[in-house]
This record gives C-alpha cells, sequence and structure tokens, in this order.
C-alpha cells in the first residue's frame, strides 16, 4: 500500500524526468531532483503561504496576548472572548506543524526512491524494473537508461557527503528560513521576549523549533543519501525566497493601513500673519493698512532715552 502510494510515483517520476533533461556536470539526475523539488513546493504552496502568514502574524500578536493573559488569567471564558476580539486562536500555531508532517512520507518516499534508482546491484535493478509503470516504460528505453549514473561533484548521490559539506548547508538553509517565520526584535527587548516565552508555552515552542528543525534534519543529513540532502537544500532555498516575499508582502500592507488611519495635518497661518487684501476706496485711493503695532508705554519710552 505504501509502496503504490508513494514510492512507486516518485520513482517513476523520477526517472522519467531524468530521461527528458540535460545533464549537470554530466549528472541529469541532479536536475531531475531539482526539478522535483520545485514541484512539490509548488503543490504545497498554499499550505506553505497559508502556514507562513499565519505564524508571522501570531508571533506579531504576542504582546497583546501576554496583556490579555495576565489580565484575564483567573477568567479563561473571558480571555477566550478577548482572544475571538483581536483574532487570535492558540491552535492555530498547531498548523505550523501540517507542512512538516506532510513533507515526512514525501521524504521517506524519496529516500527510498533515489536508493532504488541509484542501486546498481543485480537486485536492485530487478526491483527497479517492477515498479515502473507501464506507459513510463514505453515513454523511456528503460534498458539503456539504467544503471543511472550516481557521480556528481565529489559525492555519491546514493551515499553520505564524506565532506560534511551538505549537512551544513541543510542546517544553515533551514535555520535562515525558520528565522524568517519570526518577526525581528532589538536586542534590548531580549529580557521582555524571554518572559514572555516563559508565560506563553506555545511561543516557547515556536522559538525553540528555530534551532531544534535545523539541528535535528542537519543532522540526519549525516546518513542520508546526498540525493535526498541536495533535495533539502533545494527546498531550503525555495522557502527562503517565498518567506522573504511573504514578509515584505506583509510588511507594505502593515504600513499602508497604518497610514490610512493616520489622520493628515494641517498647517495653518498664523492671524497675524495674514496680510489683508487691498480695496480702494471711492477716491481711488488704496486703503491698505499695515498690522497695528503694540504700544509702548510712556515710562519705557523716557527709559529708552535715557
Amino acid at each position: 500500500m505504501w509502496d503504490a502510494l508513494v514510492i512507486d510515483p516518485m520513482t517513476n517520476a523520477l526517472l522519467f524526468l531524468y530521461n527528458i533533461l540535460p545533464g549537470l556536470a554530466g549528472n541529469s539526475f541532479v536536475v531531475a531532483i531539482a526539478l522535483f523539488t520545485i514541484l512539490i513546493r509548488l503543490i504545497t504552496l498554499p499550505l506553505n503561504l497559508r502556514q507562513q502568514k499565519s505564524s508571522m502574524k501570531m508571533q506579531e500578536m504576542q504582546p497583546q496576548v501576554q496583556a490579555i493573559q495576565k489580565k484575564y488569567k483567573d477568567n479563561p471564558q473571558k480571555m477566550q472572548e478577548e482572544f475571538k476580539k483581536i483574532g487570535y486562536n492558540p491552535t492555530e500555531s498547531l498548523t505550523g506543524c501540517l507542512p512538516l508532517l506532510i513533507q515526512f512520507p514525501i521524504l521517506i518516499g524519496l529516500y527510498r526512491a533515489i536508493i532504488t534508482l541509484l542501486g546498481s546491484t543485480p537486485q536492485a535493478l530487478f526491483e527497479l524494473t517492477d515498479r515502473i509503470y507501464p506507459f513510463i516504460d514505453e515513454l523511456v528505453n528503460v534498458s539503456e537508461a539504467l544503471p543511472i549514473p550516481n557521480k556528481f561533484l565529489w559525492l555519491n548521490l546514493a551515499q553520505p557527503d564524506p565532506f560534511y559539506v551538505l549537512p551544513v548547508l541543510v542546517f544553515g538553509t533551514m535555520f535562515i528560513s525558520q528565522k524568517l517565520l519570526t518577526p525581528s526584535t532589538k536586542k534590548e527587548d531580549g529580557d521582555k521576549k524571554k518572559k514572555k516565552q516563559d508565560d506563553n508555552p506555545m511561543a516557547g515552542m515556536t522559538q525553540s523549533m528555530q534551532y531544534t528543525m535545523p539541528l535535528m534534519f542537519g543532522f540526519f543529513s549525516l546518513s542520508f543519501p546526498s540525493g535526498l540532502s541536495i533535495y533539502f537544500i533545494l527546498s531550503n532555498v525555495i522557502g527562503i525566497g517565498q518567506g522573504y516575499l511573504t514578509r515584505s508582502s506583509m510588511a507594505k500592507e502593515k504600513a499602508a493601513q497604518e497610514a490610512g488611519e493616520e489622520i493628515p495635518k494641517t498647517t495653518g497661518i498664523p492671524a497675524e500673519a495674514k496680510v489683508q487684501p487691498a480695496t480702494s476706496g471711492a477716491d481711488g485711493r488704496s486703503s491698505y493698512k499695515q498690522p497695528a503695532k503694540k504700544k509702548t508705554s510712556k515710562r519705557k519710552r523716557r527709559s529708552a532715552k535715557r
């Protein structure tokens, strides 16, 4: 059941892409992995966008949430009502795990597909021919396509990176991708931020995932095939671009909203500075009047003469 729903479709998709795409550094399989990564990101794009926007929104609302929790800590019902007023849903944070949960079957299936496609033993090739769909067999000359070359630069795509370059890149790209999901904070707000995390376990969990997830996947990449690590890196790079665009668009929307709420200030001219328009009397003479000067007292004028 698992093979039929996940592994076989991925194996056939990669084999088809491998045969129709040009090679990169003498290996078309890397290009097939890259295009497969783009297709997966496009399929999961609506879910990822929703998760990113939700995560950023929840993080920005934390000051309001903290104030409500402090004020109504003894009245849970009132607290929920206030949360509803500001549009905060405590369970919304859990949806951030949904894209990751969807990724796990993809990762497991891709792991098996890469191992199957890059196998060079007779048993591995026999297992591969068993998984190929009939219409793929007609489109692709399987006998000529197999075995698929597994060398790319210094890597064996079916084996872990011997120099640990890919695990470091997996960690770095995933960390940046996770970092883009949280709003930037000033350095002096560090103590307040830590206190908020202690008061709100959900916010603390979100912050801890910034480090635990990159570390976990970087550690897994030490033993994963290099082809799967390349998938991680490319997926994270796409996620970084997507997160940056999402963050920029949300910042523009927020700035436009704040600008729309501001009342425009008008600068008036003082009454003293206004010049009275000149009017002509019956005799044709101008009746323009200079602004009246303030009268000074006789005592002040005498003291000035002395």
